[in-house]
């Protein structure tokens, strides 16, 4: 999947005046170089950027300094970033937290939500689209998608849902919907149908 650049400096809109009296932003994604990019675009808006590749070192920078702002990404290579929200919110209430997927779901967004994120964006997300989630005023409606989900996509959200509610276990998620573990394995394994 090709994921948009963040914009340039040229092109990147001076957000001082909505960031607030604090800049810190904690970018935690397993995608080093992208993980770069989005750092360099979100320093020129005015962040003071930290960044993690993985949920170990996103935890350990998040009790060295809590941010005021961070961007998580879901699915890193030592585990789910949810656990990264859970600690940044241990520490900090008032942290505006996004959570950014390449396996974007309404379950797992849902779940994100309860434990405190503010917005969830699929990649790919470009520096200007996160920006505008981190600094949207309380009572901001983002806008509604062009295109609606497809008969394939409600299915898979629906089956995420299902596999949420059972904490991630293949064989209840199975069990639940009435199908075979080895077929639900090989629907989870897969990426979101568009």
């Amino acid at each position: 999947m090709t994921e948009k650049m963040p914009a340039t400096p040229e092109t990147a809109d001076s957000g001082h005046d909505d960031i607030g009296a604090d800049p810190s932003l904690l970018i935690v994604d397993d995608d080093a170089p992208f993980l770069r990019r989005l750092a360099r675009a979100m320093e020129t808006r005015g962040f003071q950027v930290e960044t993690a590749e993985s949920v170990a070192e996103g935890i350990a920078r998040s009790k060295a300094r809590p941010p005021k702002y961070a961007v998580v990404d879901l699915r890193l290579t030592d585990g789910n970033g949810l656990d990264v929200i859970e600690q940044i919110r241990q520490r900090r209430e008032d942290t505006r937290i996004i959570v950014l997927t390449g396996y974007g779901n309404i379950a797992t967004a849902v779940t994100a939500v309860k434990l405190g994120a503010l917005d969830y964006l699929a990649k790919p997300a470009d520096a200007d689209e996160i920006f505008s989630a981190l600094t949207q005023r309380p009572g901001e409606r983002a806008e509604l998608p062009e295109n609606p989900m497809s008969a394939d996509r409600v299915r898979w959200e629906h089956i995420q849902r299902v596999y949420e509610m059972c904490e991630r276990n293949v064989s209840e998620t199975a069990r639940r919907l009435n199908m075979h573990r080895r077929t639900l394995q090989r629907i989870l394994a897969k990426r979101a149908p568009k």
